[in-house]
């Protein structure tokens, strides 16, 4: 990734410790209020970097801290769900989903 925002993001997303809480890391990081790149990607990446095999919990504690929600989950779940495959969606979520095109592979 080139220098920049983003990147700087990372990096103080990479050193927050272990034990941050949620709406401290996206008052260091950003939640998507500003609507750019910059505070929208390191939140959301360090969440999906604690969450990594529970998309449920990835996606609860991206939306706790409010912001832009639907962005900053976006890619929270895409980032988790890369890694979890669609056994990782809970089936309660499944249950409810609209139906998915003819020419999708169900699993």
């Amino acid at each position: 990734m080139p220098a920049g925002q983003v990147r700087g993001g990372l990096h103080k997303a990479a050193d927050l410790p272990p034990d941050t809480e949620p709406w401290r890391a996206a008052d260091v990081l950003g939640n998507g209020q500003r609507i750019r790149a910059s505070d929208t990607v390191p939140f959301a990446l360090w969440s999906a970097a604690w969450h990594l095999d529970s998309l449920a919990d990835a996606l609860w504690t991206t939306a706790e801290v409010l912001g832009d929600v639907d962005t900053t989950c976006a890619i929270t779940g895409g980032t988790v769900a890369a890694r979890t495959g669609l056994a990782g969606i809970p089936g309660a979520w499944r249950e409810r989903r609209e139906p998915l095109p003819d020419w999708f592979v169900k699993v």
